[in-house]
This record gives C-alpha cells, sequence and structure tokens, in this order.
C-alpha cells in the first residue's frame, strides 16, 4: 500500500500541490514572521511556489498576509526572492 502524499495549497496561483514541493511561511505564536524549510516550525503556516511569478501575484494579491492574519514584512519577501532565484 502507498503511502498518501500530503497536498497544500499555494496562496500564489491557487493550485494544489505536494507539500514538500512548496516554500512554508510560518507565524509563530507570538506574531513572528518566518520561513519554515522544514515544515516544524509551530504556528500558523501558508504555502506558496518556488516560483517568482506565484510570489509576484501573492504580493499583490496580499494572500500571503491574509492567511496568516498578519502584515508580512519586506525583508521575508526579499528572503524569498532569493531562495528562489537560487534553487533556479
Amino acid at each position: 500500500m502507498q503511502k498518501k502524499i500530503p497536498v497544500r495549497q499555494c496562496v500564489g496561483c491557487r493550485a494544489q500541490k505536494p507539500k514538500r514541493e512548496l516554500i512554508r511561511v510560518v507565524r509563530s505564536p507570538e506574531g513572528e514572521v518566518s520561513i519554515d524549510s522544514r515544515g516544524k516550525k509551530p504556528g500558523r503556516g501558508a504555502y506558496i511556489c518556488p516560483d517568482p511569478e506565484c510570489l509576484k501575484r501573492a504580493i499583490k494579491s496580499r494572500a500571503l498576509g491574509r492567511a496568516l492574519g498578519v502584515e508580512i514584512p519586506e525583508d521575508i519577501f526579499d528572503t524569498l526572492r532569493a531562495q528562489m532565484e537560487a534553487g533556479e
């Protein structure tokens, strides 16, 4: 029997993808926003594709901030951009 693969929705393009293919951004219980590379940090998480176009859409529609319930600091977006460019 095959193991079930967890699926999450990207906040930018709204596509359903396996959890391992997406980048998790998490809001800690204290309200701090960070990028969760291992997927283990506690708190509210939102997922985004490692695609700069998805990030642009998420920034324009403020989808990431709405999903987490807080204003996202600009340095988080800068870190996401750098991580996406390094991955290509």
